[in-house]
């Protein structure tokens, strides 16, 4: 679970930088990518953590 608020809190930094610092369009691009692969990530984390095991 740490690993997927590290990447969502290394998402929203380079998103921002690459929003205001001239020039570094592609960091808010790669923040974008690493967003959309924690999210995926956490998504199939919660899908597999919610089956239970049968008896």
């Amino acid at each position: 679970m740490a690993w997927l608020l590290f990447l969502v809190l290394a998402a929203v930094v380079l998103g921002i930088l690459g929003a205001t610092v001239k020039g570094l369009f592609y960091l808010l691009v790669i923040g974008v990518l690493v967003l959309l692969c924690a999210l995926l990530f956490g998504a199939a984390r919660l899908r597999r953590a919610g089956r239970r095991p049968t008896r």
